[in-house]
């Protein structure tokens, strides 16, 4: 069984991703790693290349600034890097995604346990959502509690908008792979670079999407799905992370939006119900 990891980064390091612990985060359980490096304004390109691992394959690639239609350049770039693995498996680890070392041996066996099995087509692991530092994430069904992050290398798949995968049964018709959901966590820690980083990459990204910039104000949430965080982070976010005390204050004078509320409706019936109402682009195998 052989297991490649993917991603596509550019533009690394002014905009403030963790993107060499991100690939440095999986790279021993995996046998190749590929990576796709957009054309960047910065040394993103370098720091990739200083990991100096003969398991990293690099892609270097230029990005369609003519496509603005719904972010389909992230499909694009997301495809160039999955269309380049020749494992068994193909891992996709974004460039703010980080596992946690004390993982690594459940992910691996997970991929040995489900390689033979067709009902399993992929992998999704939980998600922990960091936010405003590392003691705070969200807990909310309008952010992703779980998605798939690893599947069979053998499906005929695309992934629009670079957002999740499809699988192709013919060539009209599509739908979100059969996933088994491991009790493992993905740390997402996006949201937790300096709101500069965050306004940049608006400045940079949303015209991919044929928006406008969008100021980012960590403030303007609702405190209400806040957590504690009281576990660790991996190990090689520890130099990365910000320090930080206790847990992040949202302003309390935030009038809530129409998407906030509904996004607390949803967690009463979540609770009367005993269900999760998150979005899921898989399809789970029990």
């Amino acid at each position: 069984m052989k297991i490649s990891a993917f991603t596509f980064i550019k533009n690394g390091q002014i905009l403030g991703y963790p993107f060499k612990q991100s690939i440095l985060s999986v790279l021993p359980i995996v046998d190749e790693f590929v990576i796709n490096v957009g054309e960047s304004e910065d040394n993103t390109l370098e720091i990739v290349k200083s990991i100096n691992d003969p398991k990293i394959r690099i892609v270097v690639s230029k990005w369609n600034d003519v496509m603005k239609n719904k972010g389909f350049v992230y499909g694009q770039q997301k495809m160039i890097a999955h269309y380049n693995c020749t494992g068994d498996w193909a891992f996709y680890v974004e460039g703010d995604e980080v596992y946690h070392e004390k993982d690594l041996a459940k992910i691996q066996s997970s991929m040995e346990m489900y390689f033979g099995d067709p009902r399993v087509e992929a992998l999704a692991f939980k998600f922990k959502h960091f936010y405003g530092n590392g003691n705070s994430f969200l807990d909310s069904p309008g952010w992703y509690r779980s998605e798939a992050r690893i599947i069979k290398n053998s499906l005929r798949t695309y992934a629009p908008d670079g957002l999740f995968w499809l699988v192709l049964n013919s060539n009209k018709k599509s739908r979100y792979p059969r996933a088994k959901l491991i009790d493992v966590n993905c740390y997402h820690y996006g949201w937790v670079r300096s709101e500069a980083e965050m306004n940049l990459k608006s400045s940079k990204v949303q015209k991919y999407w044929g928006k406008e910039p969008v100021k980012i104000d960590y403030t303007q949430i609702d405190q209400f799905i806040i957590k504690e965080f009281t576990g660790t982070h991996p190990e090689i976010m520890n130099s990365w992370l910000p320090k930080s005390y206790g847990l992040y204050k949202a302003d309390n004078s935030n009038q809530l939006s129409k998407k906030q509320k509904k996004h607390r409706l949803m967690i009463k019936l979540e609770r009367l119900l005993k269900i999760d109402l998150s979005k899921k682009h898989y399809k789970l195998v029990k």
